[in-house]
């Protein structure tokens, strides 16, 4: 089955008339009556239209719903591929999800790091607060953080921040 087999399904479904058959045929009802209002012609593109979409199957004079089908169509539609690395805690480049792993954590620090300041720059609070902002809701958390991991390194009055590896002492002040 390709990736695309949920269209014939979809199409089949989004009929009204379609819909209210296999309904019936699902529920196990007689669908005479039902089918008896329609035209030969609709009912015929009706019964065809869910049985080629592999919804419906003859059985017996009747007809039987086969679930199947949507296990086949889930099974060959693609799934859309995982994050990896930080990536599985960002959503469109912010920070969605803080890691509970403290390995984790520093990966995730050190690339927010890389991203606020780059090697022997020298930025104020209030910068770095607006760079954070655009990645985390909660950016002077995360200057915090950023600073207790040793991945930024600050002044002694708080006012400007730099890289820590670019930092004299190469560590948190």
């Amino acid at each position: 089955m390709s990736v695309h087999s949920w269209r014939p399904l979809i199409a089949a479904l989004a009929d009204d008339r379609a819909r209210e058959v296999y309904a019936l045929v699902v529920l196990g009802r007689p669908l005479d009556a039902h089918l008896s209002s329609l035209s030969p012609g609709k009912r015929r593109r009706v019964l065809e239209t869910l049985q080629g979409a592999g919804l419906i199957s003859p059985v017996d004079g009747g007809w039987r719903a086969d679930s199947e089908i949507f296990r086949t169509a889930l099974a060959a539609a693609s799934a859309p591929a995982r994050p990896e690395g930080v990536a599985r805690f960002f959503t469109d480049g912010r920070l969605s999800t803080y890691p509970s792993r403290a390995a984790d954590r520093q990966e995730v620090l050190a690339h927010i790091a890389t991203r606020v300041v780059q090697p022997s720059e020298t930025v104020g609070e209030a910068a770095i607060t607006d760079r954070l902002a655009a990645i985390t809701d909660d950016p002077v958390s995360m200057r915090r953080y950023l600073v207790d991991a040793g991945l930024l390194a600050r002044t002694p009055d708080g006012g400007t921040y730099t890289s820590a590896s670019s930092s004299p002492s190469g560590g948190p002040s």
